[in-house]
């Protein structure tokens, strides 16, 4: 490219044949004295060599040849001097292209390397060239790099010993940019405009200057190291030859390149280039996803999202999707323990106070203790106040008493923002390795979706929620592959995720051999479509719960399942009073058309448990429907049963239960409700005592009678037809499993009884 040509400017100066009055023998600043007028230079008309000529005496220390014209100097143009000079007589002295930076107004630009290299004149009449490149840019081959000028007096010096007489042929000023940018139709190189790369000087300006001169033109960052320290935006696209820095808190947008491949580039390490990504996707991006472009990111340690993005909260949707966060086993994955003593009062159900060593707990840290559930979280911390905010009521920890405090460290940890809503991870997979944890969620918020991603090997949690930042949370499609494959089930400590907040949506997920597959604290949730398997390869082995829900009036779906060699608890755990109050007791938990699969366990183990924390509770809402329970290398005794460790089930209350159209494939006692049953009495009495347990769920208590029907004739004893119907008494014999049916005669017959363990309404 000629800038001559493309900008319409004139670069050459005219020859000495057209008058020396544009020749000054100063810095060619309009005044400075010129060779017209001066006696050290005369033009040779006809000389051998050069032709028209100048002439210069060289008279003083150094002794100037400056064009007065203002050659314009502009960014991404690079300018050569070249003049051809020959000593004729007298002293010989040095030469050099040299030069006056102006700026704008006229005004010098100070600073500024305005000569170039010197060449000694060594002979009579030799004929020596020399040359100087000038520019904006800080590029090799650049002699004289005027960052800030605009235009330029230029010429030559002559220095060194005085007396001599040195011919110049007509000074040659040219465009030669080409020799810098291969295409510079397309490429704007940050040098051009000021950017000097070393690490140090603050280049933002530069970028920002070459991109706003770039125009739909690629913007070049060459080789070199440079410092931004502002917030910069590219809006054109970027190739990084050479690497940048900046402050934590400062953004590099790149609108043209917002992918993972382009931060690589910019910052030379994965694991700064993400941080700086994700700052910029929830900063300055016109961008709602970044694209990690199947990049494997190494993590030498769990990445603060909140420090990295600058924020604590955000609410726009944002997605990250495409590539891996991948471990190894360094130091800032260990976990951090404190213990401390602290008080619990239920009648402030989600603090503990009074605690000790304050300091020392770090917010995320899970709670163990006597009295406490499971995955129960520091949400808050207050030093000053010597307080602690859960995730979760603590069920009998009343008092003061020492807790531990384990902080697992996550790849990916959100705990820093108090709220970040709709944030969504597409197609990435989380690998752990057996020494991290993979996602710890924010404080607050709504909707954080997974969706076709792996949660592979986590340490000791998959997800982790410690407050209500998984509201309305959605994981479609994922993966969640324990690092306790190998351990038996009462070795695994690791689980997949926990949700506190209510509408989570799990669909279509597959786990494996964690010690459980998710904890549901909050209602409204609806899991389908999951496959998740648990057992070992111990005979009669021991399994735990896959689902966890302590919710107590869950409102809860489970719908099309594989529920593998484990089973669904059901607890209230998550109580301050764990006894029933006025609150609801045990109800909204649909169970429909799963299929469940146990093998080789022992003959107690059942597929749903119910364990209340507190007594006074019952059932009021529970539907059982349409599943497949089956059990191989061995009978289990029964599906269902209530785990009694803390209090057992009043069946006396029992309302609204639905066990029906199950299958039971090795399971010695199937259960029914309502259940039909029949009952033969071969002896004429009037009271036929019919007995429904152990069919009734949980050996309930039959509680109610839909239908009597007569199966054949039901006569006295000389056998004549009684056409009366009986009355019933309910909740009859020592288990109240049984209903008394009472005549007006002594009898014999069959009868078919549909029972309830329930009152149906």
């Amino acid at each position: 490219m000629n800038k001559a040509i493309t900008d319409g400017l004139v670069l050459m100066p005219p020859p000495f044949a057209q008058g020396l009055g544009v020749w000054s023998s100063g810095d060619g600043t309009p005044g400075s004295d010129t060779y017209a007028v001066s006696g050290s230079g005369v033009f040779v008309p006809a000389d051998q060599d050069f032709g028209g000529c100048l002439e210069i005496l060289k008279s003083s220390t150094t002794t100037k040849l400056r064009y007065m014209g203002e050659t314009t100097l502009l960014p991404g143009c690079y300018l050569r001097v070249t003049a051809r000079v020959k000593a004729v007589a007298g002293a010989l002295p040095s030469v050099r292209i040299a030069g006056w930076a102006g700026g704008a107004g006229g005004s010098h630009v100070s600073g500024v390397v305005e000569v170039g290299p010197a060449t000694q004149l060594t002979s009579y009449g030799q004929i020596v060239e020399v040359s100087a490149i000038i520019g904006t840019g800080n590029r090799t081959g650049v002699n004289m790099v005027w960052n800030g000028a605009i235009f330029g007096h230029f010429g030559l010096d002559l220095t060194g010993p005085n007396g001599g007489l040195v011919r110049v042929d007509d000074i040659v000023i040219e465009d030669i940019t080409s020799a810098f940018l291969r295409d510079i139709m397309s490429v704007v190189d940050v040098r051009d405009y000021g950017a000097k790369g070393d690490g140090v000087t603050n280049d933002a300006a530069a970028f920002e200057a070459a991109d706003t001169a770039a125009n739909g033109r690629m913007v070049l960052v060459s080789k070199g190291t440079y410092f931004l320290g502002s917030n910069v935006t590219i809006d054109n696209r970027i190739r990084f030859e050479g690497t940048v820095t900046m402050p934590t808190d400062k953004v590099l947008a790149l609108q043209k390149n917002f992918d993972f491949t382009s931060y690589l580039d910019a910052f030379g390490d994965e694991e700064l280039a993400f941080k700086k990504a994700f700052q910029a996707l929830l900063g300055q991006t016109d961008h709602e996803s970044l694209d990690l472009q199947g990049h494997r990111v190494s993590l030498t340690g769990p990445i603060d999202m909140a420090l990295a993005a600058g924020k604590t909260s955000y609410a726009t949707r944002r997605v990250v999707r495409n590539g891996q966060f991948v471990t190894s086993n360094y130091p800032a994955w260990n976990n951090t323990v404190v213990t401390s003593p602290a008080t619990y009062s239920r009648s402030s159900k989600l603090t503990l106070t009074n605690v000790t060593n304050i300091a020392n707990v770090p917010v995320g840290s899970l709670v163990t203790g006597n009295g406490i559930g499971r995955e129960v979280y520091v949400r808050d911390v207050n030093i000053g106040a010597k307080t602690i905010t859960l995730s979760n009521p603590l069920y009998d920890a009343e008092g003061t008493q020492v807790l531990t405090f384990t902080r697992f460290k996550y790849l990916l940890d959100f705990s820093g923002f108090d709220d970040l809503s709709q944030f969504i991870f597409d197609d990435v997979e989380f690998l752990g390795g057996g020494y991290a944890s993979c996602i710890m969620l924010a404080k607050q918020g709504l909707t954080f979706h997974l969706r076709d991603c792996f949660i592979n090997r986590p340490k000791d949690r998959g997800v982790t929620s410690i407050g209500t930042g998984c509201q309305g949370m959605l994981i479609d499609r994922c993966q969640f592959l324990s690092n306790e494959q190998n351990q038996t089930v009462p070795n695994r400590t690791t689980i997949g995720f926990n949700i506190n907040g209510n509408d989570a949506k799990i669909r279509e997920n597959r786990a494996v051999k964690f010690r459980h597959f998710c904890v549901l604290t909050g209602t409204g949730n609806m899991i389908m479509s999951n496959h998740w398997f648990q057992g070992d390869v111990e005979p009669q082995g021991v399994r735990v719960a896959g689902i966890v829900i302590t919710a107590i009036n869950c409102s809860t779906q489970l719908t099309g399942n594989y529920v593998d060699n484990s089973f669904i608890e059901w607890t209230n755990e998550h109580e301050e009073n764990p006894n029933l109050g006025i609150q609801f007791s045990f109800g909204g938990l649909s169970i429909t058309n799963n299929f469940f699969l146990c093998s080789s366990v022992a003959p107690w183990f059942s597929f749903i448990v119910i364990k209340p924390y507190g007594t006074g509770h019952f059932i009021q809402g529970f539907a059982v429907q349409g599943n497949v329970f089956k059990s191989t290398l061995g009978n289990i005794d029964r599906l269902e049963r209530v785990d009694t460790a803390f209090a057992d089930l009043d069946y006396g209350r029992m309302r609204n239960i639905l066990f029906e159209g199950n299958t039971f494939n090795s399971i010695s006692q199937a259960c029914r409700n309502p259940v039909l049953l029949q009952h033969v009495q071969a002896t004429a009495d009037k009271n036929w005592i019919v007995e429904s347990n152990p069919e009734l769920p949980f050996n309930g208590r039959l509680r109610s009678v839909e239908s009597i029907v007569k199966v054949g004739k039901v006569a006295d004893a000389g056998n004549v037809l009684v056409t009366e119907t009986p009355y019933c008494n309910l909740e009859f014999g020592p288990t109240k499993s049984q209903v008394r049916l009472v005549w007006g005669t002594a009898c014999t017959g069959t009868v078919r009884v549909l029972a309830r363990m329930d009152e149906p309404n």
